[in-house]
């Protein structure tokens, strides 16, 4: 028997339950429609020409998926914002997502003072912390969200909410959040531990990325906001360095680095392409010639979304990615829940005035 199929060997680093919390992210999505549903999001008060989303780590993962949407189906510019301050652009025209699974995170509390002094439109999204006083005591909407997990795996949490905000406020069209939900449901159980490795291919991906440094590519825009987030999740679950990219930029310029990559003292390399499956014929084609340039230095692997609309692909290949994470963890004998070199930062970030 595979290693990954014993239960007691997968989860036995894992003590805060990070493999349950992924378990449980199709109903924590349906939760947060119900949340944002049930929220008191009122109308604008004038017409907005640029959506912004200010936020770190977790809590700007939904950020990205929700400027993919966008980019694909919204009437106006989206951007995530990852800093202290908001672009120039910023002004009464813009609506500002401030979101902190903490509701403490000091760079999106700084960016939520700039966007107050600029007078744009702002939603706050939080468990609480400080960031839900101040939108309490400025008359800010704010959406509630259950608090007490790692913000990694709270991206239902930090992504439907604004989602459907943005669909109530006429930024984008209705979304089918029942076959998007329907769908990671059905992908718990063919990627759980009870599936085995034969016909897990989660398993199989991490057992042929473990000990290797693994490259991710994003066969287009949306994919590449894919490969990011399965960036982050091995990045913190596994404890192990990965890079990311995204086609067609890669061709231009990463791909040469491959010529000398075998000489780098990096023992093996992964790549692995995640792509829609009707990508153009000429996104296919730049896949696939990739593929044979680089197969001689790295082993080459292919992850296809599931689904029919964009919500549901952009999940499925997500969660795909966070089960891989977490099998790498235990492959690693690594506990998927511990970020001390963050805690660190964090502790010495606070000495400074």
């Amino acid at each position: 028997m595979n290693s990954l199929d014993d239960s007691s060997f997968v989860l036995r680093g894992d003590p805060k339950g990070m493999y349950r919390l992924t378990c449980g992210f199709p109903a924590q999505c349906s939760r947060a429609l119900e949340i944002a549903r049930a929220a008191e999001i009122p109308p604008l008060s004038r017409k907005v020409t640029a959506v912004v989303l200010t936020g770190l780590g977790g809590s700007a993962a939904g950020g990205d998926f929700t400027r993919a949407l966008f980019e694909a189906q919204g009437s106006v510019p989206f951007s995530v914002n990852r800093d202290y301050h908001l672009a120039s652009f910023v002004g009464p025209e813009t609506l500002v997502f401030a979101t902190s699974y903490s509701g403490n995170t000091e760079e999106t509390l700084s960016a939520y003072a700039d966007a107050r002094k600029r007078g744009a439109q702002i939603v706050a999204v939080t468990t609480g912390g400080k960031l839900a006083e101040l939108a309490k005591a400025d008359g800010v909407p704010a959406i509630a969200v259950p608090g007490g997990q790692p913000p990694r795996t709270a991206l239902g949490y930090l992504l439907i909410p604004v989602v459907y905000a943005a669909e109530k406020l006429g930024l984008l069209p209705a979304q089918d959040y029942s076959a998007a939900f329907g769908l990671i449901e059905k992908c718990v159980s063919e990627w759980g531990i009870e599936t085995p490795f034969e016909s897990n291919p989660t398993k199989r991906l991490a057992e042929a990325m473990s000990g290797k440094l693994g490259v991710l590519y994003g066969l287009g825009s949306w994919q590449g906001v894919v490969a990011g987030r399965w960036k982050g999740q091995i990045n913190e679950n596994a404890k192990s360095m990965v890079f990311a990219n995204l086609f067609p930029e890669l061709n231009h310029n990463e791909i040469l680095g491959w010529v000398q990559a075998g000489k780098q003292g990096v023992a093996k390399w992964v790549a692995v392409i995640l792509e829609d499956g009707s990508e153009s014929p000429k996104m296919k084609a730049r896949a696939r010639v990739t593929a044979d340039l680089i197969k001689g230095v790295a082993d080459v692997h292919t992850v296809q979304a599931r689904g029919e609309a964009l919500l549901a692909k952009m999940l499925s290949l997500t969660l795909f990615g966070d089960f891989v994470s977490l099998y790498l963890a235990a492959l690693a004998g690594v506990d998927p829940e511990n970020i001390d070199s963050i805690d660190v930062l964090k502790a010495e970030l606070a000495k400074v005035g």
